[in-house]
């Protein structure tokens, strides 16, 4: 870790949280058919992009001076990471929010660490339909299903 880096790089995303606020406040409060508004995701992201900011800024005054550890940079997993994250955006509305954000996590998962293959199914498995499920149920939100072909929502 560079706290030099990181102590530029919070501010930088804290400045980018507060834009995402500021601007999501611009956008209209609700969408057609949906009690969900477009401006809710960016807001919430942009609230936890500050916290997450401050919490790295918070981290650069406890660093260590003594910390002279250099950590090599991992293009490999950063590549096939980018790599899903672009199919994960090219393909969600064609094969649908749950099989798309499934794979796109067991991607991940596989990627930060191997092998654990029945446990990052479950996760992502889970963690896919649990969102489909809260956001479109519950909150009356859409999102694209399961696409047509597969016939299962």
């Amino acid at each position: 870790m560079n706290k030099t880096f990181d102590r530029y790089a919070s501010i930088a995303f804290l400045a980018i949280g507060i834009l995402f606020i500021a601007e999501s406040r611009k956008i209209t409060a609700s969408a057609y058919g949906s009690q969900v508004g477009p401006n809710i995701f960016p807001m919430g992201l942009g609230i936890v992009l500050i916290v997450l900011s401050l919490r790295l800024l918070y981290e650069t005054f406890k660093y260590h001076h003594s910390e002279k550890q250099r950590s090599s940079l991992d293009y490999k997993r950063f590549g096939i990471i980018f790599a899903a994250a672009f199919l994960y955006c090219y393909f969600l509305e064609d094969i649908g929010y749950v099989l798309s954000t499934f794979l796109f996590l067991l991607i991940g998962f596989q990627t930060m660490q191997k092998g654990k293959i029945w446990s990052s199914i479950i996760i992502s498995g889970g963690f896919s339909f649990g969102v489909y499920y809260l956001f479109v149920e519950v909150l009356k939100g859409s999102l694209p299903g399961l696409p047509t072909w597969l016939g299962l929502l």
